[in-house]
């Protein structure tokens, strides 16, 4: 909230969705001058912003996370960014770890098991400096068009918690929309700090959405690539554990075993099974309204992916 009363553009209002169920915005006062949706139990991340856009009649929205900390020309950058391009429905800041010269996000990259991770994740900003097409932004700090959120109806709620920017970014492709990286606009992160780094929560969210990603905007052909990728990134992860590297090492440090790791990929399919006829609807309305070939899909995805090795090792 301070980062945001610092902006350089004042033509702006902030709506805080409160999802914590007890009402802490306003009990302790950490939304001065903000309007306050407060909600009587969790409707997760995508829920929450689909609130924000919707009480509001702006022609852009702002993502931030309460664990973002954004630079004072960061809603500037952004806003110059978007208004002189009418293709671009999206932009992807230039996201730091909290108080380090590293990136935790320059826009978004996605595996061909529909895994998705962060572009630049680890390395220095200087190694991104110019302006340019990203596949979609995360959504811990990003720009939308209003008219795309009204296009495709915001973010999917039924995703709860993680890869709901995924999925958006994917629709908003297949809708004809661009995504820029804007250098300029910054913001620092407390990179998972809500729901931990490596916890089970992340874990079964995480996969579990990764699936819906995929039955949703991956065409046949690459659906029927995904298995083989996924078992891949499955073979790394283990391989990385062997050598105490990787998301899935840190996730058995922190005191969860193998079995748990395959309990919650048993659990992610079967999330899948029992939402299918679901996944399918929306499946076939995404393609119904598409404005690029599923060539050309392909051929984004391959331009902005990332390895299963890659992915597992990180």
């Amino acid at each position: 909230m301070e980062s945001l009363s610092r902006q350089t553009r004042r033509d702006f209002e902030v709506i805080v969705v409160d999802n914590s169920g007890q009402g802490l915005v306003r009990r302790n006062q950490t939304g001065p001058g903000a309007r306050i949706v407060e909600n009587a139990r969790n409707a997760g991340f995508g829920g929450a912003v689909n609130q924000g856009w919707r009480a509001s009649t702006a022609p852009y929205l702002a993502t931030l996370n309460d664990d973002a900390v954004a630079h004072p020309g960061w809603l500037d950058a952004m806003l110059r960014a978007l208004e002189n391009r009418p293709d671009v429905g999206m932009c992807a800041s230039q996201v730091r770890f909290f108080g380090e010269p590293r990136l935790d996000s320059a826009g978004m990259l996605i595996a061909g098991d529909g895994s998705s991770k962060q572009r630049g994740f680890g390395r220095p900003p200087e190694d991104f400096p110019v302006a340019e097409e990203t596949l979609f932004p995360s959504g811990s700090a990003a720009l939308y068009r209003r008219a795309l959120l009204e296009e495709l109806g915001g973010f999917d709620d039924r995703f709860f918690l993680y890869c709901e920017d995924t999925d958006l970014g994917l629709r908003a492709r297949w809708a004809g929309w661009k995504c820029l990286y804007v250098p300029s606009a910054v913001v620092e992160h407390h990179y998972s700090h809500s729901a931990g780094r490596a916890s089970g929560l992340k874990a079964y969210y995480v996969e579990r959405n990764r699936l819906f990603v995929l039955a949703k905007n991956f065409p046949g052909r690459m659906l029927l690539a995904a298995p083989f990728v996924a078992l891949a990134r499955y073979l790394w992860h283990a391989w990385y554990i062997f050598k105490g590297q990787g998301s899935a090492a840190r996730f058995r440090a922190e005191g969860n075993a193998g079995p748990k790791m395959i309990w919650y990929v048993f659990r992610a399919h079967a999330a899948l099974l029992a939402n299918g006829r679901r996944l399918w609807r929306q499946r076939r309305a995404i393609r119904a309204g598409a404005r690029i070939t599923p060539a050309i899909f392909r051929h984004l995805v391959r331009s902005h992916s990332i390895s299963a090795r890659r992915l597992a090792g990180l």
